[in-house]
């Protein structure tokens, strides 16, 4: 009703959706898309299956509300520094989750599911154009604003850092060093500034 203050969340059922996204997460990287039950988190989480699907649909829904929130929670701040800097600093980002976290060992499992299930494939496709869109809308400002030559394709740019970072966890023995992030910036977006994109 008009004029009533906002409900605030029960800490305790932020505290339940935390750990049972956690252990989804887990459950994920652990046991793949196609072994993943609803069942099996809540034993990892230590809850009553009853509880996860009072706060989601199905073990899908579950599994794209864990993504979203580990991205929101990990997200770096860019909003600060020459358009190059930001990037690399969003580029280094990328490739630090990519070489180790559980949101990496559950990439894997994320491709296998989505080559069978309609409904993971399609989420899969507009998570990962979100996660990109950022990224893309980046070097379009750099483009506007001169610091990038005007040749340079905003998201075929993108796709081909991520595409770097990406081959390197899942089709090589060698994952893509955040450490080489301004070099990755530089050599594809040759940046006007001669002064080096790294970023302290």
């Amino acid at each position: 009703m008009d004029g009533l203050p906002a409900r605030r969340p029960d800490p305790r059922v932020e505290r339940s959706r935390t750990i049972i996204r956690a252990a989804a997460l887990e459950e994920l990287a652990q046991s793949g898309y196609g072994a993943f039950t609803i069942e099996s988190v809540a034993a990892r989480a230590h809850v009553g299956k009853s509880t996860i699907y009072r706060l989601w649909r199905d073990k899908l829904d579950l599994i794209a509300d864990a993504f979203e929130s580990a991205h929101e929670q990990a997200v770096p701040d860019v909003t600060t520094g020459t358009t190059a800097q930001r990037i690399t600093m969003l580029v280094q980002h990328v490739a630090e989750v990519a070489a180790d976290s559980l949101f990496s060992r559950c990439i894997p499992a994320l491709i296998e599911g989505a080559g069978h299930d309609p409904r993971l494939r399609d989420f899969h496709y507009r998570y990962s154009a979100r996660r990109r869109q950022s990224l893309t809308e980046l070097i379009a400002g750099g483009i506007r604003s001169g610091e990038f030559t005007a040749s340079c394709e905003p998201d075929l740019a993108a796709q081909a850092m991520l595409g770097a970072i990406f081959y390197g966890r899942l089709m090589s023995g060698e994952p893509f060093a955040p450490s080489q992030a301004p070099q990755l910036v530089a050599a594809l977006l040759r940046p006007r500034d001669a002064s080096s994109p790294e970023v302290s």
